[in-house]
């Protein structure tokens, strides 16, 4: 069994910082918000975020699938009484030249394996598509 360590701490009425292994974040703790740094919400998204990319890096080599990029653009849907995400939805999108249905096993694969996407899964509604991104 996998366990993992952060530790956040507040700086100030402004901001927090959280601490993994060698990293350090910036968190918005602000009442108010902040530009600078993500906000609960969004480090929610961009978890689930890291979790799709991860499991893309992890998955492609045991597929033999070849791709150059991977981008996952991430929307959220909060209500508010009692606060709560409702909803995200999702676009995985790949660089690559693989067919269409290699382009779905490896959505599918990233989906069942996702450590972060699971557990999101399980809590509230997650729905999305894996896109082929266009050709510049």
């Amino acid at each position: 069994m996998l366990e993992y360590d952060v530790t956040a701490r507040r700086i100030d009425a402004h901001g927090s910082t959280a601490r993994c292994k060698e990293a350090e974040i910036t968190l918005d703790t602000d009442v108010n918000g902040r530009l600078d740094a993500f906000n609960p919400a969004e480090m929610l998204l961009a978890a689930l975020a890291a979790c799709m990319i991860k499991g893309f890096e992890r998955i492609a080599p045991m597929n033999h699938f070849k791709f150059r990029g991977v981008e996952v653009r991430l929307h959220g849907i909060r209500q508010d009484s009692p606060p709560f995400i409702s909803s995200i939805s999702y676009e995985l999108i790949i660089d690559t030249d693989e067919d269409d249905r290699r382009l779905d096993l490896m959505h599918q694969n990233v989906r069942k394996y996702g450590t972060v996407s699971n557990t999101i899964a399980a809590a509230t509604k997650l729905e999305g598509k894996i896109l082929r991104a266009s050709k510049s």
